[in-house]
């Protein structure tokens, strides 16, 4: 089974971000950042699938230099293959999108697997996005997964309840989490990781479609208002949870 495996870097959630002087991107500066934890499921299922069918798993990510680490973090669990699309540019999800088909049209993967989406933008558009330029069937927030021959069964979680689909291979596939417990990389295969070969290629040359136009990071307003448990007090709280805050 030709497995492909998508991707990507973003900041930790415990960083502290700023907005760059193009006011239009993040300061990479003392930013810390991982692999994207929703694609750990993603590599994880990879893996088991090649360990049941048989294959090889390619993982490919799209970005800077600096995305070559997560490409690493791949490769110490397991991954056969791995794809660094280059783009330096601040490309949007369609560009991002037209660069996985591209690879996928090259290589003819059985399967191809997201994470279900990026903890930093959260636009959970790019896995369908690459299902529609390839023509291919698309399941989204995958919570089991099985595959006899090329037919796929994935269970989805829907609101009060489970809902199941069928497809067909080949398929797009996002991981949601609780499809499987992401191994973690042993120490041996780290060191290994880190002299393995990771191919690079140029990314699409598609015409983004979304412009950014300005990053803010959003307000902090706190009025600091103290009180006591006096009666007096007790009501202007309440009052204010009513009228100010409208939560109660």
């Amino acid at each position: 089974m030709n497995i492909l495996v998508c991707i990507s870097q973003v900041p930790d959630t415990t960083t502290r971000v700023a907005v760059g002087t193009d006011g239009r991107s993040i300061n990479p500066a003392g930013v810390k950042f991982i692999l994207n934890p929703y694609d750990e499921f993603a590599i994880e299922e990879g893996l088991r699938l090649k360990e049941k069918n048989g294959g090889s798993v390619t993982t490919v990510t799209v970005g800077p230099d600096t995305s070559k680490e997560v490409l690493r973090t791949a490769l110490a669990m397991g991954s056969d293959v791995a794809v660094h699309v280059k783009d330096d540019a601040r490309v949007d999800s369609f560009v991002v999108a037209s660069s996985i088909a591209e690879l996928a049209t090259e290589t003819s993967p059985d399967i191809i697997i997201f994470g279900r989406q990026s903890i930093d933008y959260d636009g959970f558009v790019l896995p369908t996005m690459v299902a529609e330029l390839l023509g291919w069937p698309s399941v989204s927030m995958a919570s089991t997964l099985t595959i006899d021959g090329t037919a796929v069964s994935a269970e989805r979680d829907v609101e009060g309840g489970k809902e199941i689909v069928t497809a067909s291979l080949p398929c797009v596939i996002s991981a949601q989490k609780g499809l499987n417990d992401p191994r973690y990389p042993k120490l041996p295969d780290i060191m290994k990781a880190k002299s393995k070969p990771i191919t690079e290629r140029p990314s699409s040359a598609a015409t983004p479609r979304v412009e950014t136009l300005g990053m803010v990071l959003p307000e902090t307003k706190r009025l600091n208002r103290m009180m006591t448990d006096s009666d007096e007090d007790i009501d202007q709280l309440v009052r204010l949870l009513h009228e100010e805050a409208k939560v109660i």
